[in-house]
């Protein structure tokens, strides 16, 4: 099936992460026939991995390094991409890090700012550095990647599940005001998953405690949130915006 991607410049966020969402998500995109593929992380030699991964599959790509939550260098970071391809069709806003935890009143509350600033302020920055690259065209496409921990309680007072909350409702406002600019912009929400979200050492018990919670049985992986967002990224949802996607094995309805 064609996605409409021929021709297209995307930029992944995120994308440093040898097991990552950002990583396979800028690799389906290449798959699937997009003719560059931007990557970017605040790790410059693991973004460097992706970039040459993403050649491999038949997209030309470059790394560049950025702190997205920095708008200095993301303004500079979407200038060496413009610079290198010409333009910025699809964005997909991958970075984020779960930093803390724990009971309330133990929470350091420069925690939570980093964590606001990170997965929620870096979306921000990186759409209001593309956006006007897009009105330009009258045509855009914006992947946001939330989470399904918006909608557990388990695990606490978090931080992190309040920031995706919250990229939840700036999915849903961009895709408003952004509407008669022809730019969507929706949001897909993993279920838990054994990336760098997860440290190394837990992951395998973490994986059999969720065969046995989630109801599909098993943990989302990137290939599953890389298909939803190219899906979204594609011409196929051209009247699609402004919406939040659950892939989480039936473990968010």
């Amino acid at each position: 099936m064609d996605l409409g991607f021929k021709g297209k410049v995307a930029l992944v966020t995120g994308a440093g992460s040898q097991i990552g969402f950002g990583k396979e998500i800028a690799l389906t995109l290449a798959r699937e026939g997009c003719e560059a593929v931007a990557v970017t992380d605040i790790n410059l030699d693991d973004a460097k991995l992706t970039a040459e991964a993403v050649k491999a599959a038949g997209a030309k790509s470059i790394a560049v390094k950025a702190d997205v939550t920095n708008r200095a260098e993301v303004d500079e970071m979407v200038k060496q991409v413009v610079a290198e391809f010409g333009t910025i069709d699809i964005l997909c806003n991958v970075a984020g890090a779960i930093m803390g935890g724990g009971p309330l009143e133990t929470q350091d509350p420069a925690i939570w700012n980093k964590e606001m600033a990170l997965n929620l302020y870096g979306s921000m920055h990186c759409a209001a550095a593309v956006i006007p690259i897009m009105k330009e065209k009258k045509k855009g496409a914006i992947v946001n990647i939330g989470s399904g921990s918006t909608h557990m309680f388990s695990h606490g007072v978090s931080t992190y599940a309040m920031s995706k909350a919250a990229v939840d409702v700036f999915t849903k406002q961009l895709a408003f005001v952004e509407a008669p600019n022809n730019i969507r912009v929706n949001c897909v929400a993993p279920g838990p998953s054994p990336t760098n979200f997860i440290k190394a050492a837990d992951k395998q018990a973490v994986v059999e405690m969720l065969k046995k919670q989630i109801p599909l049985g098993r943990a989302t992986t990137p290939q599953d949130i890389a298909v939803a967002t190219a899906f979204f990224a594609s011409d196929l949802t051209a009247d699609v915006s402004g919406q939040v996607l659950h892939v989480s094995g039936a473990s968010v309805l």
